[in-house]
């Protein structure tokens, strides 16, 4: 399976900020709206939710028909502390990972360099740190928001696809961390 980590500092705290064995190179993928939202359509607990899928019968048959899992983790500042807010991830197999390898990517960054050089500054205060401009993706079809857990009013959730940095041109549009 192949996952798509959308939230940068959460890719940096589980990859070690590009140090960890087999996880040295760091890509960002851009994605077609359409895609994305099409991956959220198909998304499938990994861990069995009653508000989604009512019975464990249910949520295994989704399991063994579904291309994707999702996942929340909690997300992760600069220094790897968790935080509040929760991290999508979303594992790709089958017919949807060769979908998104030949069809919906249109681009991909090698960043290993960017993250090579943040390393170096990630830590406190901050002040010199620079990640990607990741701004909140709303997920505008109500049934597979109500599904995925995330509120339509991000502000009220602690599941928001937030952060999310495919929706922004990456590196054109950095920002300094707060």
């Amino acid at each position: 399976m192949t996952w798509i980590k959308p939230n940068f500092l959460w890719m940096m705290y589980r990859s070690g900020w590009g140090t960890k064995e087999n996880q040295v190179v760091t890509l960002a993928v851009r994605l077609k709206r359409d895609a994305f939202d099409n991956i959220l359509r198909l998304a499938v607990h990994s861990s069995f939710d009653p508000d989604a899928y009512g019975t464990q019968g249910a949520w295994k048959q989704a399991i063994a028909d579904s291309d994707v899992r999702l996942q929340w983790d909690p997300d992760h500042g600069p220094s790897g502390t968790p935080m509040e807010r929760r991290a999508i991830q979303l594992g790709l197999r089958g017919k949807v990972l060769s979908k998104y390898a030949q069809d919906w990517r249109f681009d991909i960054q090698d960043i290993t360099e960017f993250v090579a050089e943040q390393r170096a500054i990630a830590a406190t205060p901050y002040s010199h740190l620079i990640t990607p401009r990741e701004l909140v993706y709303p997920v505008t079809d109500p049934i597979v928001a109500a599904r995925l857990g995330v509120s339509r009013d991000w502000t009220k959730s602690a599941k928001s696809v937030a952060r999310h940095y495919y929706s922004v041109t990456f590196p054109a549009r950095i920002c300094t961390s707060a």
